[in-house]
């Protein structure tokens, strides 16, 4: 069985933690579907894209997934602010959430330049 070396990054093993937080708030929410779907989505596609970019042959391959992640990190923190403005969350949830994000994110661009050094 190959060994999935994703699972030893840092950031991968966060992003599914964000994931799994993200899914347990809208597990518990009933209205706005769509936003649901959209949180559900965005959230795991963050180790999805990590997880996805670690697999391609080429660094180039690798650094355009590690970009998508952090665009959908991005995309999960602008909903979870919208269901903290709609009062869907509380602002403890938001802050421990955007602080998780802001790691994720920093790990990411950390990544993201080491991987660029290996292009030059």
């Amino acid at each position: 069985m190959e060994n999935y070396s994703f699972k030893k990054l840092i950031v991968w093993q966060k992003a599914m933690d964000f994931a799994e937080i993200c899914l347990g708030i809208t597990n518990s929410m009933k209205n706005h579907f769509r936003l649901i779907e959209q949180l559900e989505s965005a959230s795991a596609s963050i180790a999805q894209n990590i997880a996805e970019g670690n697999g391609r042959v080429s660094t180039k391959e690798y650094i355009h997934f590690l970009y998508i992640a952090r665009g959908s990190l991005y995309e999960s923190i602008t909903i979870l602010n919208l269901f903290y403005r709609k009062i869907y969350i509380t602002n403890a949830q938001l802050s421990d959430l955007e602080n998780l994000g802001m790691e994720i994110s920093k790990m990411l661009n950390s990544l993201i330049s080491k991987q660029r050094d290996f292009l030059k």
